[in-house]
């Protein structure tokens, strides 16, 4: 069996990192960038960005339209082409990221991403998820290489609303869960062909991370301050799911999320929230033993993560409704099929009633 891991080619967190190392690392690739920045950003550490560079490194800047979208990884392509950029910068939120990454591929330059969120697994990863210009899902895009280089400023992180924080932590609690059963069926990881055991046991040390330190973290980032538990969290949403996820592979859980943006009902509601209570479901359906998931919704409610329907919007939890969600979940290639035995949308439903009674018992 041939296995492959894909991971960035460094990683960099801590707090005060800006200001310590961003002008070094930068200079790594170059003396010459194309810095994208969230506008948001710009505003808020615009000015720290520019100071902590060195003096003999130009860049130019461009602000982000908030859409990764084809007509904007054109125009900023364009952009890095004309200056003549030696590297491609990308600083903010996901969207950003991805089209800085996108950029990045289409131009064959090495890509730096600087999160200022830990609300996602993305900015390891070679994935890159293109919308159309109104913001609608068109498709995704796997880039030859993942980043040159993940920056990450813990005190940027920490600053942001805690909501990002808690998104993250939603997503990545489902990494190891989705991982295993990968590994106990040979189910291909984002490559197609499965990952090696650095993967899986990576995918175990976030589930373990998040569960030790998660809720330190979560109060830490409510009072803006840097503490170790939350430099473990920052560092098990990032890294260790974005390893986990990619090469490690993904299953139930993602797969009821996508389901589940299929009910306008949820819109409101991000990623990680939605992956939180397919994880939840997930649970149920392959029958994790009853501890673990007295563990996972005990957790659920100590930080505010979901554990009911209506806590993603859903209010008509009747079975003909939520089979929309289910035929969704299980229609040919999602990753609910990356399962070691079948689900059918029948179970799927099922799960989704029992994991909704559940966790009203924990209000």
């Amino acid at each position: 069996m041939i296995t492959t891991a894909i991971f960035p080619g460094r990683y960099i967190q801590g707090a005060g990192a800006i200001e310590q190392c961003l002008g070094e690392e930068l200079s790594r690739f170059g003396n010459k960038a194309m810095i994208l920045e969230d506008p948001v950003v710009n505003q808020t550490i615009g000015g720290k960005i520019a100071d902590a560079l060195n003096e003999d490194f130009t860049y130019e800047l461009e602000i982000f339209n908030r859409e990764c979208c084809d007509e904007e990884i054109e125009r900023i392509c364009k952009c890095t082409q004309a200056c003549g950029a030696k590297m491609i910068v990308g600083i903010g939120g996901g969207k950003t990221l991805d089209t800085a990454k996108a950029v990045g591929a289409t131009l064959n330059l090495p890509i730096i991403v600087i999160p200022t969120l830990a609300s996602t697994d993305a900015p390891c990863s070679s994935l890159v998820v293109i919308y159309t210009a109104q913001g609608q899902f068109k498709r995704y895009m796997m880039i030859p290489h993942n980043p040159s280089l993940v920056f990450i400023d813990s005190q940027v992180v920490a600053n942001a609303p805690v909501r990002f924080l808690l998104s993250g932590i939603g997503d990545a609690l489902a990494t190891w869960f989705e991982a295993e059963d990968c590994r106990i069926k040979g189910a291909g990881n984002m490559t197609g062909r499965p990952g090696p055991m650095s993967a899986y046991a990576l995918a175990k040390l976030c589930f373990d991370t998040i569960l030790e330190y998660g809720e330190q973290a979560v109060t830490a980032c409510r009072m803006h301050q840097v503490t170790p538990a939350l430099e473990h969290v920052i560092e098990a949403n990032t890294l260790l799911s974005g390893l986990g996820f990619e090469s490690g592979g993904l299953a139930a859980a993602h797969a009821i999320h996508n389901g589940l943006t299929v009910v306008p009902e949820t819109k409101a509601f991000w990623h990680g929230e939605k992956v939180a209570f397919g994880t939840l479901d997930m649970l149920l359906m392959t029958d994790r033993k009853p501890e673990l998931i007295a563990q996972v919704y005990t957790f659920y409610r100590s930080v505010g993560l979901p554990v009911t329907l209506a806590e993603i919007g859903i209010t008509d939890s009747s079975p003909e409704h939520l089979m929309k969600i289910a035929q969704a979940a299980c229609q040919p290639g999602e990753t609910m099929h990356n399962e070691p035995f079948e689900i059918t949308p029948e179970s799927v439903v099922a799960a989704l009633i029992a994991a909704d009674a559940y966790g009203k018992k924990y209000h």
